[in-house]
């Protein structure tokens, strides 16, 4: 992820006020340096957090203190690769935290390849908001014991609020309807959404990042899964 959760939201933003050039001056050095000596196949992995390292891939994240990453870098700024140089790009509950997902997207855009494909998934804004107008308070629970994450709401408003805003790490609510216009005007095409852990149109590749999904309820997904891909 690209933020650090566990510190107050003060102490988070300065450690990327300061840390902020650091992290610009090692993407200039792996850009101009390091990528030079990867292999023309690359697979980036923006997010990787401290449990979700894929091997193969270049995983890319923020925090330096219990992360795990090829490069360390805030997802908030461009990222350190070529126009069309990008085969695959994949992020997993990453992008409800960026407060500007049309430049996150045209950045993606610019570095795939013609004909890559970027998967990516986050909180389900459309089940959300269907199991709070149908008052499903056990769909919005976490835990075996009905509790939810990050607070413990009981309300269903309540638990929206929580599922949605994420204490406001999350900027946005991700809707399909709402990513795909996104898309669609930076030049995306076949914007499709897929089951989390089951489906994809690249099982070769993107069979790899199911261990790093999870899923409870098929029929209504807390996870909302789109992969798209840059016209050939």
């Amino acid at each position: 992820m690209i933020v650090l959760f566990m510190l107050k939201r003060s102490h988070k933003e300065l450690f990327y006020i300061l840390s902020t050039p650091f992290m610009r001056l090692n993407s200039l050095f792996y850009k101009y340096f390091l990528s030079r000596n990867k292999k023309k196949f690359l697979k980036l992995h923006l997010g990787p957090g401290k449990k979700n390292y894929m091997e193969g891939w270049v995983n890319i994240d923020a925090n330096i203190f219990t992360g795990k990453s090829d490069l360390w870098l805030n997802l908030i700024y461009p990222l350190p690769f070529n126009t069309s140089s990008v085969d695959y790009c994949y992020s997993h509950h990453m992008v409800e935290h960026l407060p500007d997902l049309k430049s996150h997207f045209n950045d993606i855009f610019k570095i795939l390849k013609p004909g890559g494909i970027y998967r990516f998934g986050g909180p389900n804004g459309d089940e959300a908001i269907k199991k709070f107008l149908d008052n499903d308070y056990k769909w919005f629970s976490n835990n075996e014991d009905g509790t939810t994450f990050p607070d413990n709401r009981k309300s269903i408003g309540g638990r929206f609020e929580n599922f949605i805003f994420c204490r406001n790490e999350h900027l946005t609510i991700l809707t399909f309807s709402y990513l795909s216009e996104i898309l669609d005007e930076i030049g995306f095409i076949n914007i499709k959404k897929y089951l989390p852990t089951k489906e994809t149109s690249k099982p070769e590749i993107f069979n790899q990042c199911f261990n790093y999904e999870f899923e409870t309820d098929f029929n209504n997904p807390k996870t909302l899964i789109i992969e798209t891909h840059k016209p050939k």
